[in-house]
């Protein structure tokens, strides 16, 4: 706690609400400060309402703003570098079109395109 602002820790339980609000809506700050109020305002993390979840450091007041602000810039970062390196490892390899061939690849197996026509439109 910093005596001069009033500001205390958050605690693992606070960074997991708002990692929960955070999947919940994939946004940023001040969006977020919204989800975490409608969250807060009907128990949606454990049944925990503003008074539980201010136990933990979250408070949802305008003197409180700076604090949770920074803590939701922080899990949001944590969040999308973890999400980039998931997204990075899970690159899959697309057949080439058809009608290409597979230079160096010869186990790739080629898809037959499909043609695709629209509802009502002519042949």
């Amino acid at each position: 706690m910093d005596s001069r602002t009033g500001e205390r820790a958050a605690s693992d339980d606070a960074v997991e609400f708002v990692r929960y609000c955070y999947s919940r809506r994939r946004v940023g700050w001040p969006e977020l400060y919204d989800e975490m109020c409608a969250v807060a305002s009907r128990g949606l993390f454990r049944g925990w309402s503003s008074d539980e979840l201010n136990a933990e450091g979250i408070g949802f007041s305008l003197f409180e703003m700076p604090a949770l602000a920074t803590l939701v810039h922080r899990v949001v970062a944590e969040e999308q570098e973890r999400r980039a390196r998931l997204g990075t490892a899970a690159v899959v390899r697309a057949a080439p079109p058809v009608g290409m061939a597979a230079a160096a690849d010869s186990d790739v197996e080629t898809v037959p395109a499909i043609a695709l026509r629209l509802a009502g439109a002519g042949a």
